[in-house]
């Protein structure tokens, strides 16, 4: 087969003078593109970046697990509690994947967690019950691998919070209806928030939450310490302001 002079010279110059903008990139360079809207929470604009990514490498825990965040800040704008469960259960995958990838990351394995937790507000009655072990299950996984991370310990501190608040009555219908909830207490709770705060005082949300602890023990004062402090800390994090709404309204029931 004969190859014509004009035709070799095309397929050369296509292969030597490629434009940088038609050169496919790298997870690296995806993930480098991305990454300054990951930080200003432009969940929409970070995907277009992260997606091309996993393809690339679609066992890449990093990528996996910065997918899965964008969808749980997708969850938090969704108006529609349909939307929200919708766009939870897609984070939630690509945050299973992450652990089951890397067992021994604590990101990873708190990823879950945080995802499940995330979704549980808007779930049915007899999802909330099979999710809050589920929540525990993945938390303590995270701060066996990493004792050190405070995000978990927050988590683990909210779980216990949450589980305090539920009335005899409503997890005696619980477990006659769906097999029982695990159980938590203030103390542990206030426990593992003190340990967050002790790990990393500049997260806003640490100071809030143990002050909403407080509140619901009936340390008055010391919940409004609490919450007024993280309420006078600059927004950080994309859960700041929700936060922040938690915390006025504790402060109103307060009064």
């Amino acid at each position: 087969m004969r190859i014509s002079f004009s035709l070799l010279a095309a397929v050369m110059a296509a292969t030597f003078f490629v434009t940088p903008g038609a050169r496919a990139q790298t997870v690296d360079e995806l993930l480098k593109k991305g990454e300054p809207f990951d930080q200003k929470f432009a969940a929409g604009e970070a995907l277009k970046f992260y997606l091309p990514a996993e393809k690339l490498e679609p066992k890449n825990v990093e990528v996996l697990l910065r997918i899965a965040r964008q969808y749980r800040h997708l969850l938090a704008d969704a108006g529609a509690k349909a939307e929200k469960l919708r766009l939870g259960r897609i984070a939630l995958g690509y945050a299973q994947r992450a652990a089951a990838l890397a067992p021994n990351d604590s990101e990873a394995q708190l990823s879950v967690a945080i995802t499940h937790g995330k979704m549980l507000p808007f779930a049915g009655s007899k999802e909330q019950v099979e999710i809050s072990p589920k929540i525990k299950v993945a938390v303590d996984q995270a701060l066996q691998l990493d004792p050190r991370n405070d995000f978990a310990w927050h988590i683990l501190g909210r779980w216990h919070r949450a589980l305090a608040e539920i009335s005899g009555v409503k997890r005696a219908l619980a477990g006659a209806i769906y097999g029982g909830l695990p159980k938590g207490s203030n103390e542990e709770a206030a426990k593992c928030l003190e340990k967050a705060i002790a790990l990393n005082p500049k997260r806003l949300m640490h100071y809030i939450e143990l002050g909403r602890v407080y509140a619901q023990m009936g340390r008055k004062e010391e919940a409004r310490k609490f919450i007024n402090k993280g309420l006078a800390m600059p927004n950080a994090e994309k859960d700041d302001p929700d936060a922040k709404a938690r915390g006025r309204e504790a402060l109103e029931k307060l009064r």
